[in-house]
C-alpha cells in the first residue's frame, strides 16, 4: 500500500493525494510511512511538513504546526491569521515542500493558511488522510486511495506479531484459537494491535477460550475494547451531523455480524421508527433514505454489500454501535440483541419493562409461549427464524410498538388475535410465511402502514382489507397466491394513501387494465407475472415508470413489446431514453415462446438480470432488434451497463448472449450453467480498465 501511495504521488502530474478509509484501519500509519520515504531521501524537496489537523483545529492552529516545521517558534499568539499566512506564503513560495495533513474531517483553505498554489513549476505535493471520501471531494484532489482492512493472511500476521511467539508456542491449541480471536478482528489493524497487545501475557488455553467466549458474546467488555478501540472509532459517530442520521446508524446494529441488509428494507424501518418523515411522498422519503445510508457509506460506517443494494456493517463498527446505543454500556438492558446466535427459546433474563428494541432474528426459535408486559418496544426482529406458534399472550401488552418482522418463517399459519392490541403498529412484514388469513382484528391496527405479503403461497385471501386498513401506504404482494384481478383493483383504488404496490398478475387483460389506471400502476415498485398466456404482451414504460423489480414466471408468451406512448396523450417527449428509468432486477424463470429478450435494452438501469430454464431463448441481445432499437432511439446505446449480477442456467437454445459482448464495468457475479450450446467465448466480456 506505501509503494500504491507513492508510486501514485511520484507521477509529474500528481499534486495532492487523498487517503481515505475508516477509523483505525491504518491511514496515520501510511501517512507516516510515506513522511518516512522522504526523510530517507528527500528526492529533490526542500521541506517536509507533518501536521495533526484533527476534527475541532481551526486555521490557526494548523499554521502554527507549520511556523513550527519551519523553525519559526517565536510567539505567535499576537499576530493575526492572516499574517500567520503571510509569513508561511513567503516560505513556501521559494520552497519545492511535501505538506502531509493527518486527520482531515472537513475541507481546508489552504489559501487561507498560506500554502501557495501547487503547479507543475513548484513541484510541490500535499497528501492527506480523512475519514470521509467527501473530503477528498471537497478538496479537489487529484488522486484518491482507499485504505482497506487487511486480508486474512496479513491480518494474522499483524496480530502474531502483537501477540508475540511466547504465548503462541505456549500450547499446540493456542495458534488454532489465536486465529479464531484475529478473525474477530475483521482486518481492522487498531483492532488486531489492541486486542493482540492484550493477549501477549496469556499463555493457557482456559484463557484464550474465555477471550473467545467473551469477543463472541460481548466484545466491548473486552480489555482495552472500550478505552482504546471504541472511542477512536466513535470519532466517526460524532461526526455526524444529524441526531436522525446517527439514530440510523445505531438502528443497523440491530441485524447480524456480516449481514447484508437491502437498502430498501432500511429504508423502511427507519420511516415507520420516525427517523425519516413518512410523510413527505414517497420519493422524497425514499431519497433521503438513500442519502443518509450514502453519507454513512462514506463516513465507513456502513459498507458496499456485495451488490450495490445492499449495505453491512464492519463487526467491529458494529461493537461500536451498540455500545453507542446501550448509553455506553450503562443501559443494557434497553437492547436485545442476540441474532444469529442460535437459539431456540426467546431468553428469560430479559428486562421487559426497559426494553427499547429487540433483534432475535436468524435463530432457531419455533415457539413463543410467553407473555411480555413492554411498554416501551419499538422494534421487535424475529424473521428468519422457525416459528410456528405465538400465544395469545405475547403482544398483549407492547403499545409503543411499531415495527414487526415476522418474515422467512415458512411454518407460521396464523396469528394470535391479540395482534389487534399493538395499537401503535405501523409495519408488519409476513413475507414468506406460511399465513393463511389475516385475523379478523388486523382491522384494529389504524395505525398499520406498511403490509408485507409478499411470497406469501398460502395466503387465500385478503378481501375488506381497503376498509379494514384505510391507511395503508405501501402493500406488497409480490410473487404473492394473492393476484390482481379486477374486483381486487377495484378495491385497491379505495386505498387513498397507497403510495407502493407489489403485485401479481396471471391475467394478461388484467395488466394491460391496471397499466390504464395511473393512480394504481404509478404505485407498482414490483411486479411478478405467473403463469400468464398470451401470444403478446405490451409493458408500458411511462406508466410503469416507478417499475424497479420484474419477474416473469412459469409463462407462455411469445413476445414483449414495449411501448413508451402515455395512454390518451400522445407520444411521450423527452430528450432522456424512453425506457424504464428505474427497473434494476429482471428474473426470468421458465418461459416459453420468445426467441429473444432484445426489449432488456429498455432497462438502461438493469443491475441483475436472471434467466432460467426458458428452453426457446436463443439469444439474450438479438443483433436485428437492437440496432432497430438504437436508430429510433439513440440513447439506448450499450446494454448492461450498469449490470452487477448475471445468471443464465438451463437455456438449451443460447447460443450468445449479445452480438457484440459489451463492456461490463460493475459486472461482480457471472454465474453460468447449463447452457450446451454457448460457445466460451460468448461469456468473455471486454474488462473495464479499472478491473
Amino acid at each position: 500500500m506505501v509503494g500504491r501511495a507513492w508510486n501514485s504521488l511520484m507521477k509529474d502530474e500528481r499534486r495532492t493525494l487523498g487517503l481515505y478509509g475508516m477509523g483505525g484501519v491504518g491511514k496515520t500509519t501510511l501517512l507516516a510511512s510515506i513522511n518516512n520515504k522522504f526523510l530517507e531521501g528527500m528526492n529533490g524537496f526542500d521541506l517536509v511538513i507533518w501536521v495533526v489537523v484533527s476534527k475541532d483545529l481551526q486555521n490557526e492552529g494548523i499554521q502554527e504546526q507549520i511556523l513550527g516545521r519551519l523553525g519559526l517558534h517565536r510567539g505567535w499568539k499576537q499576530v493575526t491569521e492572516k499574517e500567520k499566512a503571510s509569513y508561511i506564503c513567503n516560505i513556501l513560495n521559494v520552497k519545492k515542500f511535501v505538506l502531509l495533513l493527518d486527520d482531515l474531517w472537513s475541507e481546508v483553505d489552504l489559501e487561507k493558511i498560506g500554502v501557495p498554489p501547487l503547479t507543475r513549476e513548484n513541484g510541490s505535493k500535499i497528501v492527506f488522510t480523512t475519514r470521509s471520501k467527501d473530503v477528498c471531494r471537497d478538496m479537489e484532489v487529484d488522486g484518491e486511495m482507499k485504505v482497506d482492512c487487511l486480508p486474512p493472511d496479513e491480518a494474522w500476521e499483524l496480530f502474531q506479531k502483537k501477540v508475540g511467539p511466547i504465548p503462541l508456542q505456549s500450547h499446540e491449541d493456542i495458534p488454532t484459537l489465536a486465529r479464531k480471536v484475529a478473525e474477530k478482528c475483521c482486518g481492522l489493524p487498531l483492532a488486531l494491535s489492541v486486542i493482540g497487545k492484550a493477549m501477549a501475557s496469556r499463555e493457557t488455553v482456559q484463557e484464550w477460550q474465555h477471550v473467545i467466549h467473551v469477543l463472541n458474546s460481548s466484545s466491548h467488555e473486552f480489555p482495552s475494547m472500550e478505552e482504546k478501540i471504541l472511542p477512536v472509532l466513535k470519532f466517526s459517530y460524532d461526526d455526524l451531523k444529524d441526531e436522525k442520521v446517527k439514530l440510523c446508524f445505531l438502528y443497523c446494529s440491530l441485524f447480524p455480524e456480516d449481514y447484508e441488509v437491502r437498502k430498501e428494507e432500511l429504508i423502511e424501518y427507519w420511516m415507520c421508527e420516525g427517523f425519516i418523515d413518512g410523510n413527505e411522498d414517497e420519493d422524497g422519503a425514499n431519497n433521503k433514505g438513500h442519502d443518509i445510508i450514502g453519507s454513512l457509506v462514506r463516513a465507513h460506517l456502513l459498507m458496499d454489500g456485495e451488490l450495490t443494494t445492499k449495505v453491512k456493517m464492519h463487526d467491529v463498527i458494529r461493537e461500536m454501535a451498540l455500545w453507542i446505543a446501550s448509553n455506553f454500556g450503562k443501559q443494557k438492558e434497553t437492547l436485545c440483541v442476540k441474532p444469529g446466535v442460535q437459539l431456540c427459546h426467546i431468553p428469560k433474563d430479559i428486562n421487559w419493562e426497559s426494553l427499547r428494541r429487540m433483534s432475535l432474528m436468524c435463530n432457531q426459535i419455533a415457539n413463543i409461549s410467553s407473555s411480555s408486559n413492554s411498554p416501551n418496544l419499538s422494534t421487535l426482529l424475529l424473521q428468519n427464524n422457525k416459528l410456528v406458534h405465538i400465544s395469545c399472550d405475547f403482544f398483549r401488552f407492547m403499545p409503543a410498538l411499531v415495527v414487526l418482522d415476522l418474515s422467512r418463517n415458512s411454518s407460521l399459519s396464523s396469528l394470535p388475535e391479540a395482534i389487534s392490541k399493538l395499537g401503535s403498529l405501523q409495519y408488519i412484514n409476513l413475507s414468506t410465511t406460511g399465513i393463511k388469513w389475516l385475523p379478523v382484528s388486523f382491522k384494529e391496527l389504524k395505525k398499520l402502514i406498511h403490509l408485507n405479503l409478499e411470497f406469501t403461497d398460502e395466503l387465500e385471501s385478503i378481501v375488506g382489507i381497503a376498509t379494514s386498513l384505510p391507511n395503508l401506504q405501501v402493500l406488497k404482494l409480490f410473487s404473492s397466491r394473492v393476484c390482481i384481478d379486477g374486483s381486487l383493483m377495484e378495491e385497491l383504488l379505495l386505498l387513498e394513501h397507497l403510495k407502493v404496490l407489489t403485485a401479481t398478475i396471471k391475467d394478461a387483460l388484467i395488466l394491460e387494465s391496471i397499466q390504464g389506471v395511473d393512480r394504481l400502476v404509478s404505485s407498482i415498485q414490483a411486479l411478478c407475472l405467473r403463469n400468464m398466456s398470451a401470444p403478446v404482451i405490451i409493458l408500458n414504460t411511462v406508466a410503469l415508470g416507478g417499475l424497479q423489480h420484474l419477474e416473469i414466471v412459469g409463462s407462455k408468451i411469445s413476445e414483449i413489446k414495449i411501448d413508451w406512448e402515455r395512454k390518451g396523450r400522445g407520444e411521450l417527449k423527452c430528450t432522456s431514453s424512453p425506457g424504464f428509468k428505474h427497473l434494476s432486477v429482471v428474473e426470468i424463470f421458465n418461459l416459453e415462446g420468445p426467441r429473444d429478450l432484445t426489449w432488456l435494452l429498455f432497462a438502461q438501469n438493469l443491475r441483475r438480470l436472471s434467466v432460467t430454464l426458458s428452453l426457446t431463448i436463443e439469444e439474450i441481445i438479438n443483433k436485428e432488434k437492437g440496432m432497430s432499437i438504437t436508430n429510433v432511439h439513440p440513447n439506448i446505446v450499450v446494454p448492461f451497463g450498469k449490470l452487477e449480477f448475471l445468471e443464465v442456467r438451463g437455456l438449451d437454445e443460447l447460443k450468445r448472449i449479445c452480438w457484440n459482448p459489451p463492456a461490463l464495468p460493475n459486472l461482480r457475479q457471472f454465474d453460468v450453467r447449463s447452457c450446451l450450446k454457448l460457445p466460451e467465448a460468448a461469456t468473455e466480456f471486454p474488462r473495464h480498465a479499472n478491473e
